[in-house]
């Protein structure tokens, strides 16, 4: 597989380059997904991008998304007629965008699609999220058929979780790759 047929896909205001997606992408010259506007991210200008940069690639992706970008790849696949062209998507930290506090933040994510995503698909997710808690990860887990692995007490999974290069979900995404 060609490596910028990863799609690196981040949550609302983006991976800083500390985070896990951006040390990737430089790493292994994956492909971000870059969006009109990471403060206020609009459901619908996100999955049309989604969709543009799918089309571009020249063979079977693999998507790689965090917080906000789980949600983004289920309603994504929920609309499209090109979910084929995906090989499997390794999800991160999904956030419980039909929580309270976090709908008051991204007003136009719930719901939460709940169908099973038609590639193989792995979902990390932490035991302290503050933006999602491990009953809701097991439920979208279930929802998405996605094997769901647990990452420990790590927060929301991202720079500030002290993850670094974070080996165990590389090795999770190129089996993913192969498959």
């Amino acid at each position: 597989m060609k490596p910028r047929n990863v799609l690196i896909l981040p949550g609302w205001q983006n991976s800083d380059p500390e985070h896990w997606q951006s040390r990737w992408e430089r790493a292994h010259g994956y492909t971000r997904v870059e969006q009109h506007d990471w403060m206020r991210p609009l459901r619908g200008d996100w999955i049309a991008r989604l969709e543009e940069v799918l089309l571009s690639c020249d063979g079977p992706a693999v998507l790689v998304a965090h917080s906000l970008g789980c949600i983004h790849i289920a309603a994504w696949a929920s609309h499209s007629r090109n979910t084929h062209r995906v090989k499997g998507a390794l999800l991160v930290a999904p956030p419980d965008v039909e929580r309270d506090d976090v709908r008051q933040m991204l007003p136009s994510w719930a719901p939460v699609p709940q169908h099973q995503l038609p590639f193989k698909t792995v979902l990390f997710a932490s035991s302290d999220d503050p933006f999602c808690a491990p009953e809701r990860a097991r439920q979208f887990a279930t929802a998405w058929g996605a094997e769901l692995l647990d990452a420990g007490p790590r927060g929301h999974l991202n720079a500030a979780s002290g993850l670094d290069d974070w080996p165990t979900a590389h090795d999770q995404l190129q089996g993913l790759m192969r498959w």
